[in-house]
């Protein structure tokens, strides 16, 4: 038996203050606390705008601020793995 398990794809990225809205293609909503991904946070509405779904939905890209996600990453709890120096 082969089964092909798809990988969750966004459709479309929303923000409030404290939180990133992912839309998934299967209708599921995804809210990750900003404080996860501090170039988000410390970004502009401006900025946080500019996005770009990549790869047929399953990542994230902002170019200005060098900030890649994956989906999945975002559904298995996983935030930024890359250290800011202040």
């Amino acid at each position: 038996m082969n089964t092909l398990i798809a990988e969750p794809q966004a459709t479309n990225i929303h923000f409030d203050n404290d939180i990133m809205w992912v839309d998934l293609a299967d209708g599921r909503q995804l809210g990750v606390p900003l404080a996860y991904f501090p170039r988000l946070m410390n970004a502009s509405d401006t900025e946080r705008a500019k996005y770009i779904i990549s790869g047929g939905g399953v990542g994230l890209h902002w170019d200005e601020l060098d900030e890649d996600i994956s989906v999945s990453s975002l559904l298995a709890g996983i935030g930024d793995r890359h250290r800011q120096v202040a």
